[in-house]
């Protein structure tokens, strides 16, 4: 009873603490929303408060006797209501609905005033309100009394809500946005504010119409300076896009037209609309066209257009059909015919796009790919233009047997990559001649397109993320490539005292340094090193990573030097392997480190002798430089804060550094006094990020199963929920 009483009333100040943190945190948020978002904010907060004052939170709006003096609508502007534009926009018709307006305001109306800043985004919203507002009741006005039954019903209807302001700011918006963001966002908008005016038709989905209406076409005037301007033509994905929105458009309006029979401005839809098992049986058609679609699927493409041309066909024999009926007086009354046209008529319209896009789905199946494809080069190929061109630290790597490779129309230069997910990752600068990488970059983005597959380079230099940016790419920093300069290099002063200790403890104690080819050295010393690996592959919760990290397999190659500190009585201390890095003309001018494994109960400080001995052997030999290598996930300044890629990598590799040790690595690697370059991933942008990221975890982990990562996801829990302590390994030994 005695330790139970502090550990209770620990526990409820930690509950009362962890209160106050979360209010904290709670204050600290609003603060940041009213700092950047202080329109929004006011806005949501007005909503909120006018129906809780009004009752409408709980009891409908438009059931209330004083709906009519704050709805807009043509019934308002008749009796001189003209302040209802003003106050309708702080209700909701519901209370259901008071959720889903205040948080789509929210999220389109905070979306624009984050891009175009407080003022715009006031005078856009505002303006965009009265404008979409205004434009439909001087519709209705002119319509009404033209025998348009629809017009003559929704002209004596009110409405309220903010919706229209939101959509006019949010196409606004849109203009700030890069490719393919912008054609993205303003497809959506297009396909919602399509589907509910002419499937659903109320007064609100004629205001949203005329908010698209104003809002996409002035867009970049009113976005001002921030807009964006870049105006290329559109890519094969972005047609395959369009593509699919097209086919989506069509099973939405068909899903509409079921869950919400109406009568819209083209008639009731009674006749028109499919039957639950029809919309079942199409969706199961659509949703793998969609993918197919997306992939660039001959196949898929083909199917598409099949229904398209069924969908027209039809269309046409029911206008055949109606015509014979009304030249012999059969009495038909047309009910539902001009929605059924016009719901043809959107098939006609995917049919034309699928067809103006036929180029952009060409990509054979599988099968066909294997049939029609050559084998590509080997890594006998790619060994003879890498030393005949030179490349970066990494570029040996690419001739590892796990890569594939794209050589550009010249033959002369080639990108080594990896096909996980269906993204193909590049490996590093493409190995060409000067002055040709850009050309080689631009074929194998043109390849990857025509193939369906997301291109991205990882790994690659600031030279490469230039050319890269020049065709519309992002980048992010993965990584810092930790090079040594040889010719100077002296290890004096106090910086380097670790290093000293190392290799005079070396000598003392009769460690001796062997800067060899592994497969030339006898099979005892071979055995060694296999079993330091295995000893450290067992020591971690996950399988050994490949892809930029290399094992005893690439160790073995007659081309790689191996470091080895070996004691008087032949036992392997540790070891070291080193990868040439060619600087053109078959010369090797640098080394990079690749392998580092240590024996547990050995000589401590083994890993700085090794790599201080190799940096001295290496600088008789003539080399310039040795890399270190760049450790995955970590940089040596502060990532930019406002990114929420960065933040991403920065918490993952919190959530590895237990497991693989990266952090601890890129400190180890401080002791050499290296210069650091930054090492990047470019990709298109930021949609194709999960894809890549799935793709390098496959790169990295080939053999990790679902078990693997249960097994991280367990051991991770019980490290932060037990207090559980993980061993990273002695300083020196973060491999």
């Amino acid at each position: 009873m005695t330790t139970a009483t502090p550990a209770a009333g620990t526990a409820d100040g930690a509950g009362t603490g962890g209160r106050g943190r979360a209010a904290t945190a709670a204050l600290e948020r609003f603060a940041v929303l009213w700092h950047r978002l202080p329109f929004t904010t006011i806005v949501v907060l007005a909503i909120l408060v006018a129906g809780f004052v009004s009752g409408a939170l709980w009891h409908a709006a438009e059931h209330q006797g004083a709906f009519t003096y704050y709805a807009y609508g043509l019934p308002s502007m008749e009796h001189g209501r003209w302040w209802t534009l003003a106050t309708g926009p702080f209700f909701a018709l519901r209370p259901l609905f008071y959720l889903p307006m205040a948080g789509s305001f929210a999220l389109l109306a905070g979306f624009a005033e984050w891009q175009l800043g407080t003022r715009r985004a006031i005078a856009v919203t505002v303006g965009g309100q009265v404008v979409s507002t205004v434009a439909a009741l001087q519709f209705l006005e002119l319509c009404r009394h033209s025998g348009w039954e629809w017009a003559d019903r929704i002209a004596g209807t009110l409405d309220v809500g903010f919706s229209g302001g939101a959509l006019v700011a949010v196409a606004v918006a849109s203009a700030t946005l890069r490719h393919p963001w912008r054609l993205r966002l303003r497809v959506l908008l297009c396909m919602y504010a399509g589907v509910a005016i002419v499937f659903v038709g109320t007064l609100a989905d004629l205001v949203h119409f005329f908010a698209l209406v104003v809002g996409l076409p002035l867009g970049h005037r009113l976005a001002g300076p921030v807009r964006a301007t870049d105006g290329r033509r559109l890519s094969l994905r972005e047609w395959r896009f369009l593509g699919c929105a097209g086919l989506v458009l069509l099973t939405v309006a068909e899903l509409v037209m079921w869950l919400l029979p109406g009568d819209g401005p083209f008639g009731s839809d009674d006749g028109v609309s499919l039957s639950g098992v029809e919309i079942l049986v199409l969706c199961v058609i659509v949703v793998p066209l969609l993918n197919g679609l997306r992939r660039g699927s001959r196949f898929s493409w083909r199917c598409a257009v099949t229904l398209g041309v069924l969908a027209v066909s039809q269309a046409l024999v029911v206008g055949g059909l109606v015509t014979v009926a009304r030249l012999f007086r059969a009495g038909y009354d047309g009910h539902g015919l001009a929605l059924f046209f016009v719901d043809n008529l959107l098939w006609t319209v995917e049919l034309v796009l699928l067809m103006t896009a036929r180029q952009a789905f060409r990509v054979p199946s599988r099968r066909r790919r294997r049939k029609l494809f050559r084998p590509g080069p080997d890594r006998a190929f790619a060994r003879l233009l890498l030393g005949r061109n030179g490349g970066s630290t990494l570029s040996w790597m690419t001739t590892w047997p796990q890569n594939a490779y794209f050589v550009a129309s010249d033959g002369a230069s080639y990108l080594a990559y990896q096909n996980h997910a269906g993204a193909a990752i590049a490996l590093g600068d493409p190995v060409a001649p000067d002055g040709s990488g850009a050309r080689t970059l631009r074929e194998f983005a043109t390849m990857c397109e025509n193939s369906g597959l997301v291109p991205c380079v990882f790994s690659a230099t600031a030279e490469t993320v230039a050319v890269t940016r020049d065709l519309g790419w992002q980048h992010v920093q993965v990584a810092e490539d930790t090079l040594v300069d040889l010719e100077h290099l002296q290890f004096r002063g106090k910086a380097w005292q670790d290093v000293r200790t190392a290799l005079n403890r070396a000598k003392k104690d009769g460690i001796e340094f062997r800067l060899v080819r592994l497969a030339e050295q006898p099979q005892s010393i071979r055995d060694q090193v296999c079993e330091l690996s295995r000893q450290w592959v067992g020591e971690k919760a996950m399988p050994e990573m490949g892809f930029t990290l290399g094992g005893v397999d690439e160790a073995m190659d007659p081309a790689t030097r191996v470091g080895l500190a070996v004691d008087a009585e032949g036992v392997v201390h540790g070891v070291t392997s080193w990868l040439p890095v060619h600087t053109g003309s078959g010369t090797v001018g640098g080394w990079t480190l690749d392998v580092m494994r240590r024996r547990g109960n050995g000589f401590r400080p083994v890993m700085e002798f090794l790599i201080a001995s190799a940096c001295l052997s290496f600088r008789e030999e003539g080399a310039r430089f040795v890399s270190l290598s760049g450790a995955p996930l970590v940089r040596s300044c502060e990532r930019t804060a406002g990114r929420a890629v960065d933040r991403l990598l920065d918490r993952l590799s919190s959530l590895m550094e237990p497991y693989y040790g990266f952090r601890s690595l890129h400190a180890f690697k401080a002791k050499f006094q290296p210069r650091h370059e930054p090492l990047y991933l470019a990709f298109r942008d930021v949609a194709d990020l999960p894809r890549i990221g799935i793709a390098l975890g496959r790169a990295y982990l080939p053999d990790a199963g679902l078990k693997d990562f249960a097994k991280l996801a367990l051991r991770r829990q019980r490290t932060v929920g037990g207090g559980v302590v993980v061993d990273r390994s002695a300083a020196g030994t973060p491999r």
